[in-house]
């Protein structure tokens, strides 16, 4: 996961970064290191996955890279994506290991690679969210699926290898049993 900015900007929090940000003056609430914005969307480039999307989001404890994040979009605070309620919402993909209080791209387009469960993951299939917090898998036994998501790998992927490849876009969680 080597991405870079499609259109840099000078003074950017890279792709696999975080940030504690800065407190502005007469503010108790710190806010991302100017270029940078909550919510801020940008465009990137992986020479093996090809383009993606970021967004810019306020992590969580326990926060890896490769986590499936939910995120509320209007504070962009984000939690690790739990099947405990049947909320629809947005979701993303951790690209740092941008924990509680830090700043950090999470993916929300193109070629992810995702935290998964130790399930293998047939090619080009539906993804569901896993009884295990932050994680993915194939099958609808666990939880609700992941819409705006399907598995982009061309081959099987067994259940001891802990990531698979994901296309993307602008996933959410659905909102039904």
């Amino acid at each position: 996961m080597a991405y870079s900015f499609v259109e840099p900007t000078l003074g950017m929090l890279q792709v696999a970064e975080t940030d504690a940000g800065i407190t502005p003056p007469n503010s108790s609430t710190a806010i991302p290191t100017p270029p940078a914005t909550l919510g801020q969307v940008v465009r990137a480039y992986d020479p093996a996955l090809g383009e993606g999307e970021m967004i810019l989001l306020l992590g969580v404890a326990s926060t890896v890279v490769g986590s499936l994040v939910s995120y509320n979009a209007t504070t962009y605070q984000t939690a690790l994506s739990a099947n405990t309620a049947r909320l629809a919402g947005p979701v993303a993909v951790a690209m740092s290991a941008c924990t509680a209080g830090l700043f950090g791209w999470y993916q929300i387009g193109g070629l992810a690679v995702i935290k998964k469960t130790a399930v293998a993951v047939s090619p080009q299939v539906a993804v569901y969210q896993s009884a295990t917090t932050g994680r993915i898998m194939a099958t609808a036994a666990s939880g609700m699926q992941i819409e705006g998501a399907r598995s982009a790998n061309l081959a099987s992927v067994t259940s001891t290898t802990s990531t698979v490849i994901v296309s993307i876009n602008r996933p959410h969680k659905a909102g039904a049993a």
